[in-house]
């Protein structure tokens, strides 16, 4: 054993510098907020036997261990109690520190959850959260800095998203990643007051699915009357339809839409072999079909009045709620997702029968608690500090509240901000795939040797 003690050594001493260089690189590549926050890993795993004494996450084990039990004689003293203390495996990022723990009996994910505020303070975090990570384990996440109050931009890549039924909307207040399903989804509504984030939100939603052919979109913008005036100027060239606010020109989008519903539920089972979109997903030939009502209150709003400008505008905008009734209420095993955007979606400005068919809800700051009821519904009202009336300082811009499955109460999201020249640059590189749904069904129905009916035309 001594001829190969130096042997070891030098292997010990080898293998220890490597992992010093390594640790040294990588904080030095680091940006400035994951250096403290791996300074603050260091803190959390020195400190963390100790701490957890004194947080009561140890427990007293009397039983001796195997090796005292070998080694203890017979008319010796019995052994001391072992005090047991939670293994843990830290990993900082820019925001904090994730720790990864295991349980021991009596102590469980409640009691990890009680002793949360006092981990905060330990670990001089803004909140810390628990949750469950598998049988036996629990995740402590622990922030230093507010994700909420840190602005974030996104740059899209202009590759292809690997799931089309993903939308990553941004992160938490915990700095973790949220994302939603868009599988079987026929309607989300956005609110919020004007500057609050809620096109931006849209913005990067259209960024990241516009490489892909297997999705199209469409767009009327009540704000403006033509592209070039509005948010969507620089992605009006991935869109396949665009109007503004002249109500007929809007009725027309939507009938046409209404249209392409009928033309796909009448041959889906033909050409598709389901009765779900969703159970093959899209395709560039059966593409999912995004409809971006921004400012919707522009086309549903009453009118008053028995001159007959005023007859026909109220009859325009009663036909245009009908026709989003239908595309909401039947076409979401088609394929067509409606996206309503408005400040505030109470019943004047998206009828109920349409924003209460729509599973997910996204608000951000809102002035009146009304507003966040209509926007989210009525048990907002129980949580109000997460409510998007808190949202109103400027720091807050971008940040969205929601339900969401699997999560008691409501998230708080920051969403990032796409520049407008990411924006321009994507849509210009990927105009080439857009593409007319219509004609991309009368494609695939003269591939299988069905009759394709003409589809109605409409030009941007």
């Amino acid at each position: 054993m001594t001829r190969y003690a130096p042997d070891a050594l030098l292997v010990a001493v080898v293998l220890t510098g490597v992992w010093l260089l390594v640790t040294v690189v990588r904080y030095v590549r680091a940006d400035r907020g994951t250096r403290a926050s791996m300074r603050q890993a260091v803190r959390v795993r020195w400190g963390w036997v100790r701490l957890a004494r004194m947080a009561g996450l140890t427990v007293i084990d009397k039983t001796p261990s195997l090796l005292a039990q070998i080694t203890a004689q017979k008319d010796g003293a019995t052994p001391a109690p072992r005090v047991l203390t939670p293994k843990i495996k830290v990993k900082p990022d820019r925001f904090g520190v994730i720790v990864r723990a295991r349980t021991l009996p009596q102590v469980g994910l409640e009691e990890y959850q009680k002793s949360a505020r006092f981990l905060a303070d330990a670990w001089r975090c803004t909140r810390v959260s628990v949750l469950p990570d598998g049988p036996g384990k629990v995740v402590i996440r622990g922030v230093r800095s507010d994700p909420l109050t840190t602005p974030t931009e996104h740059r899209p890549t202009g590759r292809p998203p690997g799931d089309l039924t993903r939308w990553e909307l941004g992160v938490d207040e915990f700095a973790a990643q949220v994302c939603v399903s868009l599988a079987n989804v026929p309607g989300v509504t956005v609110a919020g007051v004007p500057g609050a984030g809620k096109t931006s939100g849209v913005n990067k939603f259209v960024c990241d699915f516009a490489p892909s052919a297997a999705v199209q979109f469409a767009t009327a913008d009540g704000k403006v009357s033509r592209a070039s005036e509005g948010d969507y100027a620089d992605l009006v060239k991935r869109m396949f339809a665009f109007c503004g606010d002249d109500l007929d020109e809007a009725n027309a989008l939507f009938k046409r839409l209404v249209e392409l519903r009928k033309r796909r539920s009448a041959t889906i089972r033909d050409v598709l072999g389901v009765k779900n979109m969703w159970h093959v997903g899209p395709s560039p030939e059966w593409p999912l079909t995004v409809l971006i009502i921004d400012e919707a209150h522009t086309y549903f709003r009453e009118y008053k009045g028995s001159d007959p400008a005023t007859k026909r505008l109220a009859a325009l905008t009663a036909e245009n709620a009908r026709l989003v009734e239908d595309l909401v209420k039947k076409g979401r095993s088609v394929g067509i997702l409606v996206i309503l955007i408005s400040q505030k979606t109470t019943g004047d400005a998206i009828p109920t029968f349409i924003r209460d068919v729509c599973p997910i809800g996204l608000s951000f700051a809102q002035k009146t608690v009304e507003a966040a009821v209509a926007a989210l519904g009525e048990d907002i009202r129980n949580w109000p500090d997460a409510s998007p009336v808190t949202l109103q300082d400027p720091a807050y811009v971008g940040v969205a509240v929601m339900a969401m499955q699997g999560r008691p109460g409501y998230t708080r999201i920051r969403t990032p901000y796409v520049s407008d020249a990411d924006a321009a640059r994507v849509a210009e590189d990927t105009s080439h795939l857009t593409a007319d749904p219509d004609l991309c069904l009368d494609a695939l129905l003269r591939s299988t040797g069905r009759t394709a009916t003409p589809a109605p035309s409409l030009t941007k």
